[in-house]
């Protein structure tokens, strides 16, 4: 039996259809579920993937144990997935033009209520645990609270820093999370292009 024979079978036994698999993996339709069935190979990340969306391990899916449910992991859980666009790149240092970019997509875990994401450039939110080359998912709103984490548009480029207003003086302060760089201040009078994209709410990063 192959791994998609064993995908198909999992499935039967959980009573699942295709269209219902689809859904929790986060596809758009059942035509995916279907080609993986009908296949004899599959990427370690899928085979993760189902694993998880069929509440078994890639070492059943794989045929190398016929155990699966001895073989689960109590905190190990599910990862389901959806596209999010990638908004170019997003400077973690000096301000870098945030090109557009809808033509490229990241999977993100259906958990994560982003609306666009942007790939981090630069050391200066390291101390955040955001790295150089990192995916930051946004959530796109017009405020955030003090001290959180905001995506910055300054004139026509863009900054990931914590965000500060001082309500008294109307002084907004973006700050590094990295003690190499100075705090951006921007007076009252010198806001005029300077708007909060949205809210950093998680980031994807490669084990280093």
């Amino acid at each position: 039996m192959n791994i998609g024979e064993r995908i198909r079978n999992r499935r039967e036994e959980l009573g699942l259809t295709q269209e219902e698999l689809a859904k929790k993996l986060g596809y758009k339709s059942r035509s995916s579920v279907n080609k993986v069935e009908t296949s004899m190979e599959l990427s370690n990340k899928k085979v993760r993937l189902y694993a998880g969306a069929l509440d078994t391990t890639p070492a059943y899916l794989m045929g190398w144990t016929s155990e699966e449910k001895d073989k689960i992991v109590s905190n190990i859980f599910p990862i389901t997935t959806h596209e999010l666009p990638v908004l170019g790149e997003i400077a973690c240092g000096v301000p870098k033009f945030a090109n557009e970019d809808r033509g490229s997509y990241v999977d993100a875990g259906t958990d994560v209520k982003a609306d666009f994401c942007l790939k981090a450039k630069g050391d200066s939110m390291i101390n955040a645990r955001i790295m150089d080359g990192d995916i930051v998912f946004i959530r796109q709103q017009p405020e955030v609270e003090n001290g959180e984490i905001a995506a910055v548009a300054i004139d026509d480029e863009a900054t990931l820093k914590r965000f500060y207003r001082d309500e008294e003086t109307g002084t907004i302060t973006l700050v590094a999370e990295n003690p190499a760089y100075v705090p951006m201040v921007f007076t009252a009078e010198n806001q005029k292009n300077v708007y909060i994209l949205g809210k950093a709410i998680a980031f994807q990063s490669d084990v280093r």
